[in-house]
């Protein structure tokens, strides 16, 4: 028997050459089955049965690989409908995208106003503070610095006080000391006279 696998081979390679560009998927028909039956018989050495039995068994075969492949695909007429609902979806899925970009951009801007308004808020409400504080601050330290002053001069007439008691204290310890002096020159005096007194009565007695 006659080798079959370089044959094979042949016949596939010749079998895939003499084939129609399908485009619908409409039944295969392989033409010039004669032909390779012939290639066959003079090549191979086949007999007529032979051939004929290759022949056949290649074509279905190739009817049914080529029908097994046409399940998993999809006509032109349906791809060209497919097309057409991806460009038509996807116009859609723009037009939306677009919208949603319009609207998060408005509800952004909308929220950057209100957050704006609310700094705007938050500041005047602070400066408010600050003023009522300045003036509060102001205020008490005007009080502090009267009642400060009031004790001040409160101090000064206590000082003033004082000072004119002193002075009255002085006055009346010279009076008096100057009393005490007038008394004593006077007890001196009165001591001096009758001592002297004495003295000559003494010495008017010894005479």
């Amino acid at each position: 028997m006659f080798p079959l696998k370089p044959f094979m081979s042949i016949m596939k390679r010749r079998f895939h050459a003499g084939l129609p560009c399908l485009t619908d998927f409409e039944t295969v028909h392989i033409q010039n089955t004669n032909k390779y039956k012939q290639l066959l018989m003079e090549k191979g050495h086949f007999e007529d049965a032979q051939a004929n039995a290759i022949v056949n068994l290649m074509s279905d075969a190739l009817r049914g690989g080529i029908s097994h492949i046409a399940q998993d695909l999809a006509k032109r007429e349906r791809l060209t409908q497919l097309t057409y609902q991806q460009r038509v979806d996807f116009a859609k899925l723009r037009d939306q995208l677009l919208t949603a970009d319009r609207t998060e951009f408005h509800n952004l801007q909308n929220e950057y106003e209100r957050v704006r308004k609310d700094v705007d808020k938050l500041k005047n409400k602070v400066r408010e503070d600050i003023t009522k504080a300045n003036a509060s601050f102001k205020l008490d330290l005007s009080l502090e610095k009267g009642r400060i002053r009031e004790e001040s001069s409160h101090h000064d007439i206590q000082i003033k006080e004082i000072d004119t008691r002193i002075d009255k204290e002085v006055t009346n310890m010279r009076m008096q000391i100057d009393s005490v002096k007038t008394q004593v020159m006077q007890w001196l005096i009165g001591v001096c006279t009758g001592t002297f007194a004495l003295v000559l009565a003494y010495v008017r007695l010894l005479s």
